[in-house]
């Protein structure tokens, strides 16, 4: 069995039977123990549990069927995810519902996905239970406790192995309408985008060993990040949780620093935060020189905040080559674009005029806009193209970014003219080597230099005046 052709459940038992002592997952718990309390499961327990939960399942609904994870940020959440996959469900990860307010997202993607079954825990269950409403025709789901289900029985277990279909899960994102739509994520896509990443990512500094994680596991980043790629290399994953880090960034520093070659990333801002609120005290003793590499995405990445943190922490012996500035979204899976390995994050200026007219042309230090370089660009397929003619724009001319490869998601959840326009462009007239189609819009605005890529904003931010492109000055 080739791996890239695998599936997450497939090489989730592939690792149960090959290490079934080795630990997959390490969840520190903050709000047990402000120190940290750490519970982890092996590979074995993982399948066992999942296939426990996919067993239950399967009482409720078959094949293809929606299984929404409305959960708080724990094991059972993995468990939770990774069972649902394993009875043939199709996996809706989502956060638990705000609580005094009704939540509208949450609301408008289970209308939307019309789930059989929402898995949750006890702690939540009163808030999530007001959720599990019928849906036109579709009946009210069914709520399961994760954590009341039996793990634990003695004696012989024998699994069973269900129908999968293709679709791995559903990633809600509210794109650029603030409508919620659920990008469907395949199994293919899930493992190509692990390869992917893993190709560009770590190609000069090796493999890491851990993945450090307390993004959220309804994002795409940090489902990736926190299950998806763990459980496609048996990588173990060490876990927090969201408000864990918002509270004290420095356990993040720390985590860190207490796992061998971990690899970690996260949006802009925490990258950010943690320059502002980690005080030296903070990092006393912390040494960060095993740290494989950092990714900065999720959201336009500054160059001043990577200076800031690079300045703060390389005293901490964090090697100016771990911060990669990362370029991806949901449509796919995650991963687009990196910069590139073994060198120290990379920043250009370019002329403001020129950009404002939809043209780069580099400067001296002195003036000019300062842009990140995502680097050369290797898999997917990218290419700028005119959002208005859709050929395929020189180097150094503004347009819309679109990807090409199997990490792109087949669509939205049954919304087939929205797809079309999303997922389904075509280039007139290509280049050698450049296939017509289909290609995934991203809506996002870039150039190549150099062979290299960077990111101006959104598309929706273009102005059209007197029949010319003017571009945002917020760049």
């Amino acid at each position: 069995m080739a791996v890239i052709e695998s599936s997450i459940t497939a090489l989730l038992s592939e690792h149960a039977r090959r290490q079934p002592n080795g630990t997959a997952f390490t969840f520190i718990d903050y709000d047990v123990d402000p120190a940290g309390f750490a519970e982890s499961i092996t590979w074995s327990q993982v399948h066992r549990r999942a296939l426990t939960v996919a067993e239950e399942l399967r009482r409720c609904g078959t094949t293809g069927d929606r299984a929404a994870i409305l959960a708080p940020q724990t094991l059972d959440y993995v468990v939770a995810f990774l069972g649902a996959l394993e009875a043939g469900f199709i996996a809706v990860p989502l956060s638990v519902p705000q609580f005094g307010a009704h939540d509208n997202r949450i609301s408008s993607a289970l209308a939307d996905c019309t789930p059989a079954v929402i898995l949750t825990t006890s702690a939540a269950v009163d808030v999530v239970g007001k959720y599990a409403e019928a849906h036109g025709a579709s009946a009210a789901p069914t709520v399961i406790e994760i954590d009341s289900l039996d793990f634990y029985s003695p004696g012989e277990f024998g699994p069973v192995e269900y129908p999968h279909p293709k679709e791995a899960y559903l990633q809600y994102t509210s794109g650029s309408t603030g409508q919620p739509a659920g990008v469907v994520i395949t199994h293919e896509n899930v493992v190509t985008n692990c390869h992917q990443l893993e190709s560009a990512l770590f190609d000069v500094s090796g493999s890491p060993e851990t993945l450090v994680s307390w993004l959220p596991f309804y994002h795409d980043m940090g489902l990736l990040q926190g299950i998806c790629f763990p459980t496609t290399f048996a990588r173990s994953a060490v876990l927090t949780s969201p408000v864990s880090f918002l509270v004290e960034p420095a356990r993040w520093m720390k985590l860190l620093a207490a796992n061998p070659r971990p690899f970690s990333g996260g949006p802009n801002f925490a990258f950010d935060l943690s320059v502002r609120r980690i005080s030296d005290d903070d990092m006393a003793g912390l040494d960060l020189g095993g740290v494989v590499g950092l990714a900065n995405g999720s959201e336009r990445v500054q160059p001043a905040t990577m200076a800031r943190f690079m300045d703060r922490f390389g005293r901490f012996n964090l090697p100016d080559t771990a911060v990669r500035a990362c370029y991806g979204l949901a449509e796919a899976t995650v991963y687009v674009a990196s910069a590139k390995t073994g060198q120290p994050p990379k920043t250009v200026r370019f002329r403001y005029e020129q950009l404002a007219g939809g043209q780069a042309q580099r400067c001296d230090e002195q003036g000019g806009t300062e842009l990140v370089s995502y680097g050369c660009l290797k898999s997917p397929l990218v290419r700028i193209v005119n959002p208005e003619n859709k050929t395929e724009n020189p180097a150094g001319v503004i347009g819309e970014i679109w990807a090409h490869g199997d990490n792109v998601g087949t669509g939205y959840w049954r919304n087939p003219e929205r797809s079309k326009r999303t997922f389904g462009a075509r280039i007139a007239d290509p280049a050698p080597g450049t296939p017509e189609g289909p290609w995934l819009r991203t809506g996002d605005l870039g150039f190549i230099s150099d062979g290299e890529l960077f990111i101006m904003g959104r598309l929706k931010d273009l102005l059209i005046v007197d029949g010319r492109n003017h571009y945002p000055d917020d760049i």
